[in-house]
C-alpha cells in the first residue's frame, strides 16, 4: 500500500488557540449555552429585589456581557478566518482540477481591491455577453415556433 506520510507539526500558541477556538465556538453556538444564558439573566433579574435593583446589581449585567462579548469576537473572527481559509482551498482545489478553468482564479481572494475590481468588470462583461446571447437564442426558437405549421392532433 501507498501511504503519504505527514508530519505532524509541534503545537504552538497559535495551534493552541485555534483548537481551543473550535471548540469554544461550537459549544458557545449550543442550544445549551444559549439556554445557560438566558438562565444567567433570569437569576441576575430574579436577585434584582435582593439587591434593590442597586446600581451595582446593573453594572453585574453590564460588566458581565461586555467582558463576554469583548472575548466572543475574537472567537467568532477566528472561526470565520479558519472557515474562508478553508472554502478557498477548497475551491482552489476544484479550479485546479477542471480542465476548462483559469488557473488565475487561483488565491485570487489575495488580489488588491482595484485588481478584484478589474476581474469583476470582465465577469460582468462575460455575464451580459451570455445574457443577450440567451435572448437571442428565445427569440429565434420562439420565430422558429410561429412559422412551423401547427400540426393537427390525432383523430381530427
Amino acid at each position: 500500500m501507498n501511504k503519504q506520510v505527514t508530519e505532524t507539526p509541534a503545537w504552538t500558541v497559535h495551534g493552541h488557540f485555534g483548537r481551543f477556538a473550535a471548540a469554544a465556538s461550537g459549544w458557545l453556538g449550543s442550544t445549551w449555552a444559549f439556554a445557560g444564558a438566558g438562565l444567567v439573566v433570569v437569576l441576575w433579574a430574579a436577585t434584582g429585589s435582593v439587591f434593590h435593583f442597586s446600581d451595582h446589581w446593573a453594572m453585574v449585567i453590564g460588566t458581565g456581557t461586555s467582558i463576554a462579548t469583548f472575548l466572543m469576537v475574537f472567537l467568532i473572527q477566528n472561526t470565520q478566518n479558519r472557515d474562508a481559509r478553508a472554502i478557498h482551498l477548497k475551491l482552489n482545489e476544484l479550479i485546479r482540477a477542471m480542465d476548462t478553468a483559469r488557473n488565475q482564479m487561483i488565491d485570487i481572494e489575495r488580489l488588491s481591491d482595484l485588481e478584484l475590481d478589474a476581474m469583476q468588470v470582465t465577469y460582468e462583461k462575460i455575464k451580459t455577453s451570455w445574457t443577450e446571447r440567451q435572448a437571442q437564442t428565445s427569440r429565434r426558437s420562439q420565430n422558429d415556433g410561429e412559422n412551423t405549421p401547427m400540426k393537427s392532433k390525432p383523430g381530427n
